[in-house]
């Protein structure tokens, strides 16, 4: 922001809040409240403090003091993100960057630095570079990455389910997407320990940050050399022979982009997901009657815990107004997806159920939605409900006060989720799905639509060849519950 003489936040009017100095207004320079530190503890509860304050877009502090506004409201940021003509994510324009503000080893430049990638460009060539993604993405097999996503998760039970007990973070939730989107993006050689420790650590910002963040382009970059030489079918071979014609540092930034988003995202969809069927009362009484599915908890973990909190940034290109706000010509804006989800305009009830509802903020909108959600979502509800057919009687481990939680400006995500449950024996991942391999039936948990009392006896599954398809069984009047578990049965038997 470009604060003027008699506004220190760059705004005229009543929104302009109480004078600089202010103790209501915390400890920041002209009164404004910070984005970090020991005032930004609960994040949350100062997004609440400043939309009480300013309305639905309200003047903070980033780190060093960097002013930004945050956009608080839905139907705001939903504007935002929507409107290219007034706002776009080219950070060259931003006026404290261009006035020194921001220094070169400010805590959020892997954010703010520009990048010739979809993610940051405008017009023509984010056309091109968007069009080559999310043509790439368009040839995706999404019945293959189903199975993908069921081989990955027995294998990550089959580490632990013999102790009885995991931590479905580090276990579990943090492996499951960096495995998928390695078969994906046509690297599965390249998933082991180290990859996902990289990740973690680069999205983290340590002191090693900068050695992970090599550790994974370089083996992208094998990957692009291998695949310009020797297309397969996979995300790398496709992203090269889009009409487009990228090179080859721009296929590598862009499988980078792809890679690194959808798993920091799914990481904290899938352990918010796990959370939420384990302690949400709502849930856990839904699961057990039939009503709710593990695709529903998802949308309903999208709304109320957001995989990333905000997003850094959108810029002014010209000086307008947004949520009763002064905007000038080179502000920076923060899209604040999990403020936004909570908006008392759309959201006056957060108890309230949200089934069938997709307009959270969660995949963003406008030219720069996400074009992956789909995968995200995908890995999410498959894996969780993978893991809950292998272990049925799981349980936190901890009361759920206990969890403990990692906050920043970007997301909030858990720490860790321990559970307990019988100990399972390992199964074979390269079984193919067979007439014997019906999946054990659940006793606590009862995802689908019937309830656990209502479940068919043992029955084998009618013959078929690969080649023909299953017809589903005759309605059967006098049990109709039946129907919706021999149709899922049948589901997971293809792959779907």
């Amino acid at each position: 922001m470009t604060p003027e003489p008699h506004s220190s936040t760059g705004t005229d009017g009543p929104l302009s809040g109480p004078p600089p100095g202010c103790p209501a207004h915390g400890t920041g320079p002209g009164g404004l409240h910070r984005l970090y530190g020991p005032d930004a503890a609960d994040l949350s509860a100062l997004y609440d403090t400043l939309r009480a304050e300013h309305g639905p877009v309200a003047p903070a502090l980033l780190h060093d003091d960097v002013p930004v506004w945050v956009v608080l409201g839905h139907a705001e940021n939903l504007h935002m993100v929507r409107t290219p003509s007034q706002y776009c994510r080219d950070s060259r324009i931003w006026t404290p960057l261009q006035e020194g503000m921001v220094k070169p080893d400010h805590p959020l430049m892997p954010h703010i630095a520009w990048e010739p990638i979809c993610s940051y460009a405008e017009g023509d060539e984010h056309l091109r570079l968007r069009g080559a993604v999310t043509g790439a993405m368009a040839t995706i097999d999404h019945r293959g990455i189903r199975r993908y996503i069921n081989r990955y998760t027995q294998r990550l039970v089959n580490t632990f389910c013999e102790q009885g007990r995991a931590d479905l973070v580090s276990q579990f939730a943090e492996h499951l997407p960096m495995g998928v989107m390695c078969e994906i993006l046509g690297l599965p050689e390249e998933y082991n320990d180290r990859m996902v420790q990289a990740a973690r650590d680069m999205l983290k910002g340590t002191e090693t940050a900068i050695a992970s963040h090599g550790y994974v382009m370089e083996a992208l970059q094998r990957l692009t050399a291998r695949r310009r030489a020797q297309p397969e079918e996979d995300l790398a071979s496709q992203l090269i022979a889009q009409p487009a014609g990228l090179t080859d540092d721009e296929v590598t930034k862009h499988l980078w982009v792809v890679l690194m988003a959808a798993y920091e995202a799914t990481v904290n969809l899938t352990a918010n997901v796990l959370r939420m069927v384990l302690t949400d009362p709502r849930f856990r009484a839904q699961l057990n009657g039939g009503q709710m599915t593990v695709p529903e908890a998802v949308e309903q973990s999208l709304w109320d815990e957001p995989p990333f909190s905000t997003v850094f940034a959108y810029f002014a290109k010209q000086e307008t107004e947004l949520g009763g706000q002064r905007i000038r010509k080179g502000d920076g804006l923060l899209f604040g997806i999990a403020p936004g989800n909570v908006d008392p305009r759309v959201r006056p009830d957060l108890a309230a159920n949200m089934q069938g509802n997709r307009s959270h903020l969660a995949f963003g909108g406008g030219p720069h939605e996400c074009p992956g959600q789909d995968i995200g979502r995908a890995i999410a509800d498959t894996g969780v409900d993978a893991l809950l057919l292998r272990l049925p009687d799981v349980q936190l481990s901890c009361e759920e006060d206990e969890l403990r939680w990692t906050e920043s400006i970007s997301s909030r995500h858990l720490a860790e989720l321990p559970v307990h449950f019988e100990p399972k024996p390992q199964q074979d991942v390269k079984a193919r799905p067979g007439h014997a391999a019906i999946p054990p039936q659940r006793g606590t948990w009862q995802v689908g639509t019937a309830r656990p009392e209502a479940a068919p006896p043992e029955h084998t599954a009618p013959a078929a060849t690969p080649a023909a398809p299953v017809s589903p069984p005759a309605p059967i009047a006098e049990h109709p519950r039946r129907q919706g578990v021999l149709r899922r049965l049948l589901r997971w038997w293809r792959g779907e």
